[in-house]
């Protein structure tokens, strides 16, 4: 497990783009047959990758979090954004196709993960945070979530929003999780951009062709960076940072949050007069 610190907007003015990636960017999350994860000091989220291949793998507690177990005081949000697969709860076994959603709740010991087909696997995405109670455990297929059209193809932003975890779906302490589809010939998210100082916020783009690129803006609004990135990599957004980029393709992106509260809505918009 990977141990990234909270910075303050002033420091990271000062960073060079490699300190910036250093920071920020998380490059590889998915490798055959391990698990990366990326302990963020941002409301102490974890971030992470899962890609089993010919056998299951377990996920356990680190020192990092000085728990018996990974959930014993926490909470996770999962997507499968690979081939279809299979996560076990305590004994409990649900099928995950592409792009499905679950979320297990705080107080579980015992998570497997597994793909159907080791030559097309199955690679979870996975979001924790610190849980207060337990809710249960949901499974929600990507096929049965209502989308919501958003943005238009003159302004390069045309999008389907589906929001998964949160207030009017399955419920959490504090995560906020959900995933949106761009259509082809759009490239741009979240602008008009926005900050939210109640929450953190992650990134992870998909569905990126292998030879596109994302420019992914963040910083303050009138002291704005970039980071280039590819297809399968995440960004760990502070509370005081913009989020939001434009790619050299369309693509798609799960978004999470933690922290404040669970409200999607609640949000600082910048209007694009006060970029920099």
């Amino acid at each position: 497990m990977e141990l990234r610190y909270a910075t303050h907007p002033d420091h990271a003015n000062t960073f060079t783009t490699e300190e910036l990636r250093n920071h920020y960017l998380i490059e590889e999350l998915f490798v055959p047959g391990e698990i990366k994860l990326v302990y963020s000091m941002e409301d102490r989220t974890i971030i992470g990758g899962i890609q089993p291949a010919a056998s299951s793998i377990a996920l356990e507690s680190y020192d990092a979090i000085k728990a018996d177990y990974f959930l014993e005081r926490r909470e996770v949000g999962i997507f499968n954004i690979g081939g279809n697969g299979t996560i076990s709860v305590d004994g409990e076994t649900y099928e995950m196709a592409n792009k499905d959603c679950i979320y297990i709740g705080k107080g579980n010991q015992e998570l497997l993960f597994s793909s159907t087909n080791e030559t097309e696997p199955a690679k979870y995405y996975l979001f924790s945070a610190p849980a207060h109670t337990t809710y249960p455990t949901k499974h929600v297929s990507f096929q049965d979530v209502p989308g919501d059209a958003m943005g238009a193809k003159e302004s390069a932003n045309e999008r389907v929003i589906r929001r998964i975890i949160h207030l009017e779906g399955i419920q959490s302490c504090q995560i906020a999780m959900g995933i949106t589809i761009l259509e082809s010939g759009s490239v741009w998210n979240s602008m008009p951009t926005h900050t939210h100082n109640r929450r953190m916020e992650a990134y992870l783009y998909i569905d990126l062709d292998e030879r596109a690129r994302m420019f992914h803006l963040m910083g303050e609004p009138t002291e704005t960076r970039h980071l280039v990135m590819k297809n399968e990599q995440a960004v760990i957004s502070p509370p005081w940072s913009i989020h939001c980029g434009s790619a050299t393709s369309n693509y798609a992106f799960i978004w999470a949050m933690a922290g404040e509260n669970k409200t999607y809505t609640d949000m600082d918009q910048v209007s694009m007069d006060e970029l920099r």
